[in-house]
């Protein structure tokens, strides 16, 4: 039955009853008392409307369904509908309320910055990376101009320029971001961060190794072209001399394949595609062998000294074993003659560590932070002399990443250098 149809039934039954009851009272006890007690029946039901329509006027104040007023007659129609209506708002708040709390907790993993502003850039919103990327404080900052908080001249003409079909490369805080404003509704803009500096890093990385791998190699093959010109343009070359040219181009060459050797390596090692080889390592086993190469690369012109004390661990036997030889042919190498080399390994309570200890030429204090980068050269010089690859330490620093271990290195100019490897405990095989 129609709602309204209903609300009339149900009024105009109340009013029948009260006429009833006065016409009642009228048979009874006379007109007086029967206008009386019609009066006093529709003053009720007046009183009764009163009622229901104050309990409205407070439940709209403060809506909700648990504490919807219950009804009669017409009110109860009234009053369910309310009921049903309030339910469906408070549940399409809830939805909403959800999505929001999903859309923050979204926004707030993304790497990217995230910040809401007005129409006169007051902030409004922000994830944490653009808090991060711009040093922001959503809590301090919110209601504050963005342009405030970020000065910078750039930024500032970016805004006043409005060219945001653009995006803006920011320098701010040692970072390099790329930074778009984007409107939206008709009072509200987007910024957004992205930060390129470790992107930007890593090109500058891979450029700098293809133009330092360009220059190693150039120096040997410029002498074994050289040479080889010289061979076909001089067919009656001395013997003498055809024999010192083929020993400089053999070395050369050589040279060439431990380069080429290196960079694959470090490749592989770099990319990650293979996983650490879990096998048991005869540490001292493997240490007498490196000490006999260390020995033979020495060719007697220092002391080499083997303590070995630590235990037996645990990785990839070929990747520890070019990393340590690494550590030790650079200490031979950098040390001059009568020097002592010393090659360590012992057991400590944080792991097993090995360590490379000489009284070489010793090394700056502002070069250590750089000695794992690839082809990153003290005395580009003396590596010629040394022929090095520029790229041992490189290969040291991902075999060390790859085993969970670290590098620790300590030096003095003029008196030496210690080189140690620190393993994590877990990795030492228990006797």
């Amino acid at each position: 039955m129609h709602p309204h149809l209903v609300f009339w039934i149900s009024a105009i039954v109340r009013m029948m009853i009260v006429l009833m009851g006065a016409g009642l009272g009228w048979f009874f006890w006379g007109a007086v008392p029967g206008l009386m007690l019609g009066l006093a029946g529709m003053i009720g039901l007046i009183s009764v409307q009163l009622h229901y329509l104050l309990s409205l006027s407070d439940w709209l104040d403060n809506p909700s369904s648990a504490r919807l007023p219950d009804g009669w007659g017409a009110w109860t129609e009234i009053f369910s509908r309310l009921y049903k209506l309030r339910r469906g708002d408070e549940k399409n708040q809830a939805e909403l309320a959800e999505w929001l709390a999903r859309f923050r907790q979204a926004m707030t993993l993304l790497p990217d910055g995230v910040a809401i502003m007005d129409d006169v850039m007051f902030l409004e919103w922000c994830n944490p990376a653009a808090e991060q990327h711009l040093g922001l404080s959503l809590l301090k900052d919110k209601g504050m101009r963005v342009t405030n908080l970020v000065r910078t001249p750039e930024f500032i003409d970016y805004i006043i320029l409005a060219r945001y079909e653009t995006p803006l490369v920011l320098s701010f805080r040692d970072r390099k971001l790329i930074v778009h404003i984007i409107p939206f509704e008709n009072r509200r803009q987007i910024l957004v961060t992205h930060d390129v500096t470790e992107s930007e890093r890593i090109d500058m990385m891979r450029r700098d190794f293809i133009a330092n791998a360009s220059h190693e190699l150039r120096t040997p093959l410029t002498v074994i072209n050289g040479f080889l010109e010289i061979a076909s343009m001089q067919p009656d070359l001395e013997v003498s001399i055809r024999s010192s040219h083929l020993k400089l181009m053999t070395e050369q060459g050589e040279r060439m394949q431990r380069l080429v050797e290196d960079m694959l390596t470090l490749s592989r090692l770099e990319s990650m595609e293979y996983a650490v080889r879990h096998e048991r390592i005869n540490m001292r086993q493997m240490l007498e062998q490196i000490f006999q190469e260390g020995e033979a690369l020495s060719a007697g012109r220092h002391e080499l000294v083997l303590e070995c004390d630590g235990p037996d661990i645990i990785g990839s036997s070929d990747e520890i074993r070019s990393a340590l030889i690494n550590l030790v042919t650079n200490a031979i190498r950098y040390t001059p003659e009568k020097g002592q080399v010393k090659l360590i390994w012992q057991n400590l309570p944080q792991g097993p560590r090995f360590i490379v200890q000489d009284n070489g030429i010793g090394i700056s204090a502002e070069h250590i932070s750089r000695l794992t980068e690839r082809f990153y050269r003290v005395d580009k010089s003396r590596s010629r002399e040394t022929q090095g690859t520029g790229l041992g330490l490189a290969i040291v620093k991902h075999v060390l990443l790859r085993h969970k271990a670290n590098l620790l290195i300590e030096s003095t100019p003029g008196v030496g250098s210690k080189f140690c490897v620190q393993f994590p405990a877990e990795v030492a095989v228990a006797n």
